[in-house]
């Protein structure tokens, strides 16, 4: 089996819907960081940069649905407006401890025929 990483940094005011929509997709669980960031045109308060806060999820997923996953959220959760976050995916090499998913991920794929 191959996993990816879907790694997305969203304004924390839609990080629920996100984490809905990718399990939705077939994401099995999620990690939540809370961060600062700062976009492209970074906002300033008496000459002092203001940075955003910003929340970090993580998606381990097995790669065949990654697209479905990735389009549903980019789509359910509007990141093309400005603000809301962007999202990455990312290959990953080896993984441990996903043992009960990787069963729940071959029923799956049997029912699925793929």
């Amino acid at each position: 089996m191959r996993f990816k990483i879907v790694m997305t940094f969203v304004n924390p005011e839609i990080t629920e819907k996100v984490i809905n929509t990718a399990k939705k997709a077939g994401a099995t669980g999620d990690v939540v960081i809370p961060a600062r960031g700062s976009g492209s045109s970074q906002a300033t308060f008496l000459g002092v940069s203001i940075v955003d806060k910003t929340d970090i999820l993580l998606f381990v997923v097995e790669e065949h649905i990654v697209n479905n996953l990735l389009d549903a959220i980019s789509s359910e959760c509007k990141l093309s407006e400005p603000g809301n976050g962007i999202a990455v995916v990312l290959n990953v090499e080896k993984v441990a401890g996903l043992e009960k998913q990787i069963e729940n991920i071959k029923t799956k794929l049997k029912e699925e025929n793929l």
